[in-house]
């Protein structure tokens, strides 16, 4: 029989109470609750035990699971994990039952809670998009209209050293302006062909790429330090659409006589496949036609550009209705007394902010490149 409606604690202390004074027996006080004796046994006995503490309903779950896997199952387990660190749960399962027929193994949602149990699946890291580049494209309707640039995919050469053939065209004339190989593809091994490259043949107005580093970030208007430094000489840096390489189609196409013609089979060494790279640039722009150019050869269609290269780059001025600030080292303004994070990539160079139609709302801009729109109120930049 349930206990009366009320809270059951407060009539099991109630209960023992009575017991306690001496005022009822076993009998009378299963007659008083409305309980069984064998009810109030066990209330004694737990209060006995454990004090007030024991009125407490006690979990009904089983101490041990009748379906737990075993502790010698879970270390066979853990042990094929470690043997083979990429391997999944599916994958372990099967080749464990392969192994060991005999044995019943658990489901694969058991063995990847042990292995998140046991830390052995590492967390997937979290991959951020560059933003996506809105402005429309330059027309290659002229020499040094629109350069492209990017890298040929890497391959080892013979000694077993990695080759980044990083590749520079001029979108109107196809001619090969840099083919380097390199041995990492960071902004501190780019710039300087980038500026040998400048030196030699002077300015384009844009330069198209992919969004891979050091081209493109993740950070605020996709901005890199390789392309910031583009804008700062008024280069403007252009971006196709991920997963879209026709964008840049003359370049790739490019690259498909390059590899067939310089990149395989690989060369001994770094300096051997520079000679093979050097020899086809010869032969691509001054020896072999090309049908997009009536048959002329790029070198013929190719004039260096009138925008020279000056290696010092003035800080950026902005116009009167723009307020400037200095990015810092760590890519933060202070705006309004608030520090406001805008990008690293522009660590010690100066934004313009233009205020809106709406007072809370700001244009940012480096340079011509529009970055962002800042709220103040909520200190956040939108693409």
């Amino acid at each position: 029989m349930p206990w009366k409606e009320t809270c059951p604690m407060d009539q099991r202390v109630a209960m023992v109470g009575d017991w306690l004074k001496n005022e009822a027996n076993i009998t009378e006080l299963s007659r008083m609750y409305g309980v069984s004796r064998v009810t109030i046994y066990k209330w004694l006995k737990r209060f006995k035990a454990e004090g007030p503490a024991g009125f407490k309903e006690h979990s009904k779950a089983p101490h041990e699971h009748p379906n737990a896997v075993s502790d010698e199952i879970v270390q066979i387990i853990i042990s094929a994990r470690l043997s083979h660190q990429k391997w999944g749960p599916k994958k372990i399962r099967s080749w464990l039952i392969e192994r060991y027929p005999d044995e019943e193994w658990p489901a694969l949602s058991t063995m990847s809670a042990i292995f998140n149990r046991e830390g052995l699946v590492k967390p997937r890291r979290i991959r951020h998009n560059v933003a996506a580049y809105s402005m429309p494209f330059l027309e290659c309707d002229r020499p040094n209209k629109v350069w492209s640039a990017d890298f040929k995919g890497q391959f080892r050469t013979a000694d077993g050293k990695l080759c980044y053939p990083l590749t520079i065209t001029d979108n109107f004339s196809r001619f090969i302006l840099l083919c380097r190989g390199l041995e990492r593809p960071t902004y501190d091994q780019v710039r300087p062909w980038f500026e040998t490259t400048f030196r030699r043949y002077g300015l384009p107005e844009a330069i198209r790429t992919d969004n891979g580093s050091p081209f493109a970030s993740v950070g605020l208007g996709g901005l890199s330090r390789l392309s910031a430094w583009f804008i700062k000489l008024g280069i403007r840096p252009e971006r196709i659409e991920a997963a879209h390489p026709e964008q840049n189609g003359r370049h790739e196409r490019m690259h498909r006589t390059l590899k067939e013609a310089a990149a395989a089979p690989p060369k001994a060494n770094l300096r051997q496949q520079q000679e093979a790279f050097d020899s086809f640039l010869e032969e691509y722009n001054f020896t072999r036609p090309h049908e997009a150019l009536g048959m002329k050869k790029p070198g013929a269609v190719y004039q260096s550009s009138e925008l020279t290269y000056t290696p010092k780059t003035a800080p950026m001025k902005y116009l009167p209705e723009f307020i400037a600030r200095q990015v810092r080292s760590s890519g933060e303004i202070v705006w309004h007394c608030k520090r406001i994070y805008v990008s690293q990539a522009l660590a010690g160079e100066y934004i313009g902010l233009f205020q809106l139609d709406d007072e809370h709302k700001w244009e940012i801009n480096f340079g011509f490149q529009k970055l962002g729109i800042l709220d103040d109120q909520s200190c956040i930049i939108k693409v």
